[in-house]
């Protein structure tokens, strides 16, 4: 029974970082339209770069890796609320969020 169960390794957790970043950019290349699934994009790259961040550091044996993630994640907590907030300003204003008709914006 054991024969079926493997140790996870570091390539393990790294091709699956690798794997949720290359959707991430294929998100944000694929879609130029929608800017919801645009910063859903951004915020699945950072959590592929978090994912690498915490495999390095418990693979090392230290917690820097997982300390730098939790002010990444606070980072990324802000820019989604900052991001949503204008989203809706802009929705309110315009009656879209397509990218293509937000291309004017003025002062």
């Amino acid at each position: 029974m054991s024969a079926y169960f493997t140790e996870l390794t570091l390539a393990h957790f790294l091709t699956l970082g690798a794997i949720l970043f290359s959707l991430s950019v294929a998100g944000i290349f694929l879609n130029r339209k929608n800017v919801i699934i645009l910063l859903m994009a951004i915020e699945l790259m950072l959590l592929a770069v978090n994912m690498n961040f915490v495999a390095f550091s418990r693979f090392h044996g230290n917690a820097d890796g997982q300390v730098f993630v939790f002010f990444i994640l606070t980072v990324a907590a802000a820019e989604a609320a900052i991001g949503l907030a204008i989203l809706v300003v802009l929705f309110r204003n315009r009656n879209t969020i397509n990218v293509a008709e937000l291309d004017d914006l003025k002062g």
